[in-house]
């Protein structure tokens, strides 16, 4: 009884702590903070300068007196050993003393083996005999890099100044120069060396999307380390010697909640993991959405610094899910100064595990930072489970600039950071004064403007004097600063907005052919008369962005015959444009029901059903992963202008497992009808999914409707179920469309059954590749194609004919012809139709977040 009592106890009260227990007491790939080895530096100088003993501070850190430094130090001046008041209130001995230097002095160290290196200079300003060390200045830098530049201290509290420098010779010598007239100090100086792989070499970098940053020369000074939802963190608390600030004053507190659990808890990925990142302490404290269980999304958690916009930085970012009580159910964003950082940040699928540690490098450009530094967190729209997000750490390093400075725009040589020269000053006085002309011209052309003016094109057409086009000096220039640039991203040609302006006639809504949550879809003809089909994304939607992203990132790296082909780009100021090549034909469902249009004969649907799979088939296996389309269905199938079917719309696509994985963990996304019945139960994203939704796009293809009809009787509402079940009896012509009785061959029919049967298994495993698929596709087709060519043959020899006979040709299958004539119809059949027809009656409100449009 006793023990019944306890362990009911213990459920009732602390459910979290239970749950960690016992499932993290199996995991094989993590371990707990205390399985790691410690770390031990090669190189450990820590002096206290102007000391006359050893100091020792928790954690056996052992500072150095100047008898025992003697030998580091080069100075030729007046030596200086400054001792504080006995009043002064410190928090480490080390600071109760100081070495002050009237001239250049140095501090040179041994450096067993090259890499990064810890340098810590600590300060702790004070009066001593005439010198008030509040008031001094002095610059520090080493042979080749300035850490400070005219330092000067404004209150007598201590500063910590924290570096990370690459060190390539065998002694590294760290300089204090005082300014004229004034005089330089330091308390205490640490050069440590730097744990393997504490920092990656390759680093993604914020903007543009899947672009790396090589970090294998570059130095950092740390400008923010914040413990996010704990307290002040100490260098007795960090195993390498960190201090962790708390985030209250950074964070923006009316959204945020702090939570925190057991540092015991706390276990990292013993691939590429290390308490050495970050301490569990770290790890075991967060700040989580103010309400997690809101049906309102639309807010976030905020972190605001302050950082010099002069400088590009490296952030990391720490997150461990110490909030849910089971895996999956934290789905969430985050961004960096309101671009997207991470989309859909799923730490089930990423650690497999509970309270396990992650973190997450990027690069940010100077030129991605207006004046402060925001990161921010928040729920994804369609998250399965409570809409949460979550942060536990942040980390902000500033890197060096051009001429090797982390303070101030001189290197140790003079030179300047490059900016504008005399010659640019020139250029530019120049484009000032051609600009005054062309505003003159501008305004002498508004007086003479044409009666009709308004029904032109756009206009910049007849305004403008010259069309701002792809060769202009500004786009070509815009090229190089911007994100897609063709060489990097392979993202085609560049578009000026102007030219998507003109092409799509000032975006007039009449030439919208598809809206989704990314924004419009607008028809356009370029200046060469190329049709193009122009993405717009809208900035305003949280989905329509990580879509938008999502596509950029896969169309990259994608090209095939059977998927619609990326023309270029356009990213002017806040815009993200993409144009495409314009299907004549539009989706493959508009010709199948709903639209007033000729039936497409069985060979034609034949023919598209093979062009989607090889689409997919390339999708599958064309990439080291593979991609998961995630959303197949007849309006993500479109056709050109000569019925070639392209898959389309990669914006809920993901990277398929590696080669160590079974299937990829993440949040059911998709379109009602078309999802996949193992995918939905268990959040476990395969290849075979898409296998799946093609094996429904057969079915409409094969029966000409909807895959859910909430309109018809209950047995007939879900296209699969109703189908497969006349398959099973042998009576599938019962549900064939009508427009293709006496059309098709039984044997092919046979086939093309059997493959969607097989498609619609309830378990992946049991379901063939798409590369099957497409096998047994082509076999319906040839299957076809010999019924016919059997059926001229018999037609020629019933007929008689006089000697020498001719073999007549395979008779063409009937095409179909669009009508061009009215330009708006043919542009509505261009793109998807992003929203669902059949997803918004009273039946199936419940499933209305699982449709991915």
């Amino acid at each position: 009884m006793a023990i019944f009592l306890l362990f009911f106890f213990l459920f009732t009260t602390t459910p979290s702590l239970i749950f960690y227990v016992f499932a993290q007491s199996d995991f094989a790939d993590t371990a707990p903070a205390k399985s790691f080895p410690s770390f031990t530096p090669k190189d450990n100088y820590l002096i206290d300068c102007g000391a006359t003993s050893p100091t020792t501070l928790s954690g056996n850190k052992n500072f150095q007196p100047d008898q025992n430094t003697a030998k580091y130090l080069s100075y030729s001046g007046k030596d200086i050993s400054a001792s504080a008041s006995e009043n002064l209130t410190v928090p480490s001995n080390i600071y109760l003393n100081a070495k002050i230097f009237t001239t250049e002095a140095t501090y040179t160290f041994h450096a067993s083996s090259p890499g990064l290196h810890w340098i810590r200079l600590h300060f702790l300003p004070f009066k001593y005999n005439e010198y008030d060390l509040k008031t001094v200045k002095f610059s520090v830098q080493t042979d080749t890099l300035v850490l400070l530049r005219d330092i000067q201290f404004a209150k007598d509290e201590v500063i910590i100044k924290e570096f990370i420098v690459d060190v390539t010779n065998e002694r590294y010598a760290i300089k204090f120069q005082p300014a004229k007239g004034s005089v330089a100090f330091i308390n205490a100086i640490e050069f440590v060396t730097v744990p393997d792989k504490m920092l990656d070499t390759s680093v993604p970098v914020l903007f543009p999307v899947s672009q790396k940053f090589d970090l294998s020369k570059s130095n950092f000074v740390t400008m923010y380390r914040l413990n996010v939802g704990g307290p002040m963190l100490d260098s007795t608390n960090d195993t390498v010697g960190r201090n962790w600030l708390p985030d209250s004053k950074f964070r923006n507190n009316a959204t945020g909640e702090e939570v925190s659990t057991q540092p015991s808890v706390i276990n990292y990925p013993k691939s590429g993991g290390s308490p050495l990142i970050a301490p569990p302490t770290v790890y075991s404290s967060a700040v989580k959405m103010a309400d997690s269980e809101t049906t309102l999304p639309n807010f976030n958690i905020s972190w605001t610094m302050d950082i010099d916009t002069a400088y590009s930085h490296l952030i990391r970012l720490h997150f461990c899910d110490i909030i849910s009580k089971a895996l999956n159910e934290l789905y969430f964003n985050v961004y960096i100064n309101d671009k997207m950082a991470i989309s859909g940040l799923d730490l089930s699928s990423l650690t497999n595990h509970l309270a396990t540690a992650f973190y997450k490098d990027f690069v940010v450009d100077s030129s991605m930072v207006s004046n402060r530094l925001v990161v921010r967190v928040s729920p994804v729209n369609d998250a399965q489970g409570f809409r949460n997000a979550i942060l536990n750490g942040v980390e902000v390093f500033r890197m060096n600039n051009s001429v090797g400075s982390l303070d101030g725009e001189y290197g140790v040589d003079g030179k300047k950071q490059s900016g504008p020269s005399k010659t640019v000053a020139y250029v530019g006085f120049a484009m000032m004064f051609g600009a005054f002309i062309g505003l003159g011209a501008m305004a002498v052309k508004w007086q003479k403007r044409p009666q009709d003016w308004q029904k032109r094109n756009s206009f910049s057409s007849w305004l403008l004097p010259l069309h701002a086009g792809d060769t202009t000096f500004m786009s070509s220039a815009s090229r190089k600063s911007q994100f897609f640039s063709s060489t990097m991203g392979g993202l085609g040609r560049y578009f000026s907005f102007a030219e998507l302006s003109d092409a799509t006639r000032n975006w007039d809504p009449t030439e919208i052919i598809g809206v989704g949550g990314f924004g419009n879809v607008y028809y356009g003809e370029l200046d060469d008369g190329t049709k193009v089909a122009v993405k717009r994304g809208n900035p305003q939607s949280e989905q329509g962005i990580n879509e938008f992203q999502t596509e950029i990132q896969m169309l990259s790296k994608l090209r095939h015959r059977h998927l619609v082909s990326l023309i270029g780009y356009c990213d002017e100021s806040s815009e993200m444009i993409l144009v495409y090549e314009f299907m004549e034909n539009g989706p493959f469902r508009d010709h199948l029901y709903g639209k007033d249009m000729p039936p497409l004969t069985w060979k034609q649907r034949l023919d598209v059903c093979i062009g989607a799979a090889r689409g997919l088939h390339y999708l599958h296996t064309g990439a080291a992963t593979g991609i998961i389309h995630r959303d197949v269905k007849t309006t993500n199938i479109l056709l050109d202008e000569n019925f070639v079917a392209k898959m389309a719309d990669f914006g809920l696509s993901k990277d398929g497992p590696t080669t160590d994985q079974t299937h990829v963990s993440t949040a059911v996304k998709g379109s009602f009808g078309y999802l996949d019945p193992e995918y939905f139960r268990t959040q476990q994203l395969t290849d075979k999914s898409d296998v799946f939704s093609f094996g429904v796009v057969l079915l409409e293809a094969l029966c000409a409707r909807p895959a859910i009809n909430p309109a018809l009787p209950r047995e007939q509402v879900n296209l699969a179920e109703w189908a497969m079940q006349w398959k099973r009896k042998g009576l599938l012509d019962k549900v064939l469309d009508p427009t293709l009785v006496g059309q098709v061959n039984p044997e092919s029919l046979k086939k093309f059954a059997e493959a969607a049967e097989k498609c619609l298994a309830d378990y992946g495993v049991d379901r063939p590749t798409m590369g099957d698929v497409l096998w047994n596709l082509e076999y319906a087709l040839q299957l076809q194609e010999a019924s016919l060519q059997g059926k001229t043959e018999d037609e020629n020899k019933a007929t008689p004919v006089s000697p020498p006979i001719v073999a007549a040709a395979p008779a063409p299958a009937p095409v179909v012809v669009v009508s061009t004539t009215d330009n708006q119809q043919s542009r509505n059949l261009a793109e998807v139709q992003a929203v669902d027809d059949n997803s918004g009656t009273a039946m199936f409100a419940q499933f209305a977040a699982l449709n991915g449009r």
